[in-house]
C-alpha cells in the first residue's frame, strides 16, 4: 500500500469513527423521482455552469429525510434584483408554516449601502420570530453581510452547520463564518427543505451530513 493510499485510508476511517454519515443529492434526480414534498410553484430542471440544478420559488420539502444536527452544503443563485430575491435552506421543520430558515439576500451581498450589506444573510424561525421581529427587537444579530461577498446573480456555495443550539454559516468555502447565531427554539429535529421566497433561484449540489 502506498503513502497516499495509506493517507486516504486512515482520513476515511477517522471519519468513519466519528459517527457522521455524509450524503449527497442530485436535485435533478429527486424531481424526476417525485422526492420532493413541494408547497407552491412545482420546480423545473435546467444546467447552468456546469451544475444539474433545479430553479423554482416556494419551499420543496425532501421527502424521508429527518434532520437533527450536523452540516448542509448547497450551491445557490439568486438575482440582482432589490427586495425580490430570497433564498436558503429550511429545516427542523414541522410543516410549511413552522420551520427554521438560513437565507440569504443576494441582492445585499455587494450594496454600496453599508446597511443594506449587513443584511445579507439571515437566520429566523417561523411563525415566532420572523425577520422583521428580529430586526426591530435584535437588530444585527440574526443577519449579517457576507464575507467574502459573491456577485449577487452568480452561483455561490454556502455550508450551514447547526448543531444543539448554535448554527454557523460558511459561504464560498470561507474559513471565518458570515453569521453565528443561537437558536430560538427547543425543536431539536425535523424536516430539510429548499425554501425560496420572491423571484425563482437556483438550487445544486445538496450534501446533508448528520
Amino acid at each position: 500500500m502506498n503513502v497516499k493510499r495509506s493517507i486516504l485510508v486512515i482520513m476515511l476511517l477517522a471519519f468513519a469513527a466519528t459517527g457522521f454519515a455524509q450524503t449527497t443529492y442530485n436535485v435533478q434526480q429527486l424531481l424526476k423521482e417525485k422526492k420532493f414534498t413541494l408547497d407552491l410553484p412545482k420546480p423545473f430542471p435546467y444546467t447552468d455552469s456546469g451544475k444539474d440544478a433545479i430553479f423554482f420559488s416556494g419551499i420543496a420539502w425532501l421527502t424521508g429525510v429527518e434532520f437533527s444536527t450536523g452540516t448542509i452544503e448547497l450551491d445557490l443563485r439568486g438575482q440582482d434584483v432589490f427586495q425580490r430575491s430570497f433564498l436558503g435552506i429550511a429545516f427542523h421543520g414541522v410543516d410549511s408554516a413552522t420551520f427554521d430558515v438560513v437565507y440569504f439576500r443576494p441582492f445585499n451581498f455587494q450594496a454600496d449601502d453599508p446597511v443594506r450589506k449587513i443584511h445579507a444573510v439571515q437566520y429566523m424561525t417561523l411563525p415566532d420570530y420572523p425577520w422583521d421581529r428580529l430586526r426591530n427587537e435584535r437588530n444585527g444579530i440574526y443577519e449579517k453581510a457576507v464575507n467574502p461577498a459573491p456577485k449577487a446573480d452568480e452561483w455561490f456555495h454556502a455550508r450551514i452547520e447547526i448543531l444543539q443550539d448554535d448554527i454557523k454559516v460558511y459561504v464560498n468555502r470561507a474559513t471565518t463564518p458570515s453569521l453565528v447565531v443561537k437558536k430560538l427554539n427547543t425543536r431539536k429535529t425535523g424536516k430539510i427543505g429548499l425554501w425560496n421566497e420572491g423571484l425563482p433561484g437556483g438550487f445544486a449540489n445538496l450534501v446533508i451530513t448528520k
